[in-house]
Protein backbone atom coordinates (compact mmCIF):
# COMPACT_ATOMS: atom_id res chain seq x y z
CA UNK A 1 0.00 0.00 0.00
CA UNK A 2 1.53 3.33 -1.04
CA UNK A 3 2.34 5.65 1.85
CA UNK A 4 2.05 2.95 4.53
CA UNK A 5 -0.90 2.04 6.73
CA UNK A 6 -3.69 4.54 7.30
CA UNK A 7 -3.62 6.50 10.54
CA UNK A 8 -6.07 5.52 13.26
CA UNK A 9 -9.16 7.72 13.43
CA UNK A 10 -10.47 8.96 16.79
CA UNK A 11 -14.09 8.24 17.66
CA UNK A 12 -14.25 10.98 20.30
CA UNK A 13 -12.31 13.63 22.19
CA UNK A 14 -12.40 15.49 25.48
CA UNK A 15 -12.88 19.24 25.63
CA UNK A 16 -9.71 21.31 25.42
CA UNK A 17 -8.53 21.88 28.99
CA UNK A 18 -6.13 24.47 30.39
CA UNK A 19 -4.40 24.64 33.76
CA UNK A 20 -7.56 26.13 35.33
CA UNK A 21 -10.22 23.93 33.71
CA UNK A 22 -8.44 20.54 33.94
CA UNK A 23 -10.72 18.34 36.08
CA UNK A 24 -9.40 16.78 39.27
CA UNK A 25 -10.30 13.38 37.80
CA UNK A 26 -7.47 13.77 35.25
CA UNK A 27 -5.04 15.03 37.89
CA UNK A 28 -5.66 11.89 39.99
CA UNK A 29 -5.26 8.22 39.16
CA UNK A 30 -7.76 6.97 36.57
CA UNK A 31 -7.82 4.79 33.46
CA UNK A 32 -9.62 4.42 30.16
CA UNK A 33 -12.05 1.54 29.83
CA UNK A 34 -10.96 -1.76 28.28
CA UNK A 35 -10.76 -1.46 24.49
CA UNK A 36 -10.28 2.32 24.55
CA UNK A 37 -6.94 3.94 23.75
CA UNK A 38 -6.32 7.56 24.66
CA UNK A 39 -3.96 9.96 22.94
CA UNK A 40 -2.87 12.91 25.06
CA UNK A 41 -2.28 15.90 22.83
CA UNK A 42 -0.70 19.09 24.15
CA UNK A 43 -1.66 22.23 22.23
CA UNK A 44 0.36 24.66 24.38
CA UNK A 45 2.90 24.11 27.14
CA UNK A 46 4.06 20.78 28.58
CA UNK A 47 2.29 18.00 30.51
CA UNK A 48 3.79 15.12 32.48
CA UNK A 49 1.91 11.85 31.93
CA UNK A 50 2.49 9.45 34.83
CA UNK A 51 1.69 5.73 34.60
CA UNK A 52 1.21 3.91 37.91
CA UNK A 53 2.01 0.25 37.16
CA UNK A 54 4.64 -0.21 35.99
CA UNK A 55 5.73 3.25 37.05
CA UNK A 56 6.87 5.57 34.29
CA UNK A 57 6.77 9.27 33.42
CA UNK A 58 6.57 10.90 30.00
CA UNK A 59 6.89 14.55 29.06
CA UNK A 60 4.19 15.36 26.51
CA UNK A 61 4.66 18.33 24.18
CA UNK A 62 3.06 19.74 21.04
CA UNK A 63 5.39 17.61 18.89
CA UNK A 64 5.23 14.50 21.09
CA UNK A 65 1.70 13.25 21.86
CA UNK A 66 1.42 10.26 24.20
CA UNK A 67 -0.72 7.15 23.78
CA UNK A 68 -2.58 5.82 26.80
CA UNK A 69 -3.29 2.06 26.65
CA UNK A 70 -6.69 0.69 27.68
CA UNK A 71 -7.13 0.13 31.40
CA UNK A 72 -3.69 1.42 32.49
CA UNK A 73 -3.87 3.61 35.62
CA UNK A 74 -2.34 7.04 35.01
CA UNK A 75 -2.65 10.75 35.81
CA UNK A 76 -1.30 14.05 34.52
CA UNK A 77 0.82 16.70 36.21
CA UNK A 78 1.01 20.30 35.08
CA UNK A 79 3.94 22.61 35.73
CA UNK A 80 2.56 25.81 34.21
CA UNK A 81 0.18 27.15 31.61
CA UNK A 82 -1.09 24.46 29.25
CA UNK A 83 -3.78 23.55 26.76
CA UNK A 84 -4.42 19.84 26.28
CA UNK A 85 -6.95 17.39 24.94
CA UNK A 86 -7.43 13.61 24.99
CA UNK A 87 -8.61 11.82 21.84
CA UNK A 88 -10.17 8.34 22.06
CA UNK A 89 -9.45 5.41 19.72
CA UNK A 90 -10.35 1.73 19.35
CA UNK A 91 -6.76 0.84 18.38
CA UNK A 92 -3.26 2.15 19.04
CA UNK A 93 -3.46 5.76 17.85
CA UNK A 94 0.08 6.20 16.52
CA UNK A 95 1.78 4.66 13.50
CA UNK A 96 4.23 1.93 14.51
CA UNK A 97 7.28 4.11 13.75
CA UNK A 98 6.12 6.69 16.33
CA UNK A 99 5.42 4.32 19.25
CA UNK A 100 8.00 5.41 21.80
CA UNK A 101 5.61 5.55 24.78
CA UNK A 102 3.97 2.44 26.29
Amino acid sequence: MAGGPAAAVPYGASPIFDENSLPDKLRNEHSTKQGTWGLLRVLEGTVELVFVDPPSRHVVTIDKPAPIPPGEPHFVRLSGPVKMQVEFYREHPLPERNRSVR
